[in-house]
């Protein structure tokens, strides 16, 4: 019998399948696509597909913009969200309020996706952009229905900018692979952190054993040797349940954060991708190392349950979650998706200034 949590996370799989249909409000296929400096053609009718009801690249969106799981930083004077979606979906702000849709950040899958996942639909979930030693790295996740079947790849570029001459995504290969029945963990929702010895770290995950984080090397495209593995966030799992099985841990989402003397480690609880049912909600923890451990307001380890509850749901969003934090011009942000109360819970980008309260995260309204 399949257990209500792992419908959970089928429910999430079936969400970002629709998403390629364009039978939902977000991140919608999008070909065809403009070249940089070219007015975006129309969305044309795949056959057999549904046109798309989304916006399509270069396109205006203004305030309410349909995303799920975004990331957002920011080169020169432009900001830029990535998210899940067809291809990865990008949108291009100038104030951070009103929003274009760019073009995605892949027209076809990476060959070795398809080479691990057949059956792969060019869904590109959770994805995390970091300026790193000159370049913008592109984590993000591929997965299979129901399982754990599930890589981490990341992508490079030199600019953000669609119009520079030097634009160009290079698809640098699977950074970490998890296999169903060998891992009891999950290969999604990365984020990089880089210590304060300039040391890459890897965190991910998403139901099964937890939040984990891994070394990488300075090219961050493999796990540094030796190993270190540790897991930074967990809640509880019946320790009988199968290792397919995603069990009822219902945690994802990790980011970490370094502010002042802390790490700080964000990730999400509850369930998402459930429209006006979903229970979505943000909670954190903070170590003064980056490998933990990470202990919320009441001292208790993230990683053996804990989590000080930093934003949930109100009368505007019913449930909130997938959160990155950025800092810009001394302020920070957390970005995150909230399912809207008052348009049948479609998800939408949230952007909040952070305050800090004692040395905690504080969202202000």
């Amino acid at each position: 019998m399949v257990s209500d949590n792992t419908l959970n996370i089928m429910k999430k799989e079936i969400f970002f399948i629709l998403l390629l249909s364009g039978s939902v409000f977000t991140c919608l296929a999008q070909e065809p696509v403009a070249q940089p400096g070219q007015t975006p053609p129309q969305a044309q009718q795949v056959i057999g597909q549904r046109p798309p009801r989304g916006p399509v690249p270069g396109q205006m969106v203004g305030k309410d913009v349909p995303v799920h799981d975004p990331v957002m930083i920011r080169q020169d004077n432009i900001y830029y969200i990535f998210c899940t979606g067809n291809g990865i979906t990008v949108f291009s702000s100038t104030d951070m309020k009103n929003w274009k849709m760019e073009n995605p950040v892949f027209s076809q899958a990476p060959e070795w996706v398809i080479k691990e996942l057949p059956r792969f639909r060019n869904s590109m979930w959770a994805p995390d952009i970091s300026f790193y030693k000159g370049n913008y790295y592109l984590f993000y996740a591929v997965s299979a229905f129901g399982r754990n079947t599930s890589c981490i790849g990341v992508a490079r570029n030199k600019t953000l900018h669609p119009d520079s001459p030097g634009f160009k995504w290079e698809d640098m290969g699977c950074v970490i692979q998890s296999i169903p029945g060998r891992d009891n963990w999950n290969a999604i929702d990365p984020n990089l952190i880089v210590d304060e010895s300039g040391v890459p770290w890897l965190n991910f995950g998403s139901f099964w054993g937890g939040m984990k984080l891994v070394k990488l090397n300075d090219d961050l495209k493999n796990i540094a040797y030796p190993q270190e593995w540790y897991t930074i966030a967990r809640r509880f799992r019946d320790p009988f349940t199968d290792d397919s099985n995603a069990g009822g841990a219902e945690i994802e989402a990790p980011f970490i954060f370094r502010k002042g003397n802390y790490y700080y480690c964000f990730v999400s609880w509850d369930k998402c991708c459930s429209g006006l049912k979903s229970t979505y909600k943000v909670v954190a923890g903070r170590s003064v190392k980056v490998t933990g451990p990470y202990f919320d307001r009441d001292s208790i380890d993230l990683a053996k349950g804990g989590g000080s509850l930093i934003v949930k749901g109100d009368t505007n969003y019913v449930a909130v979650g997938h959160q990155a934090v950025v800092s810009f011009d001394g302020n920070d942000y957390l970005v995150y998706h909230g399912y809207d109360a008052h348009d049948n819970g479609r998800s939408k980008l949230v952007i909040k200034q952070l305050a800090w309260d004692k040395g905690w995260p504080a969202v202000i309204p």
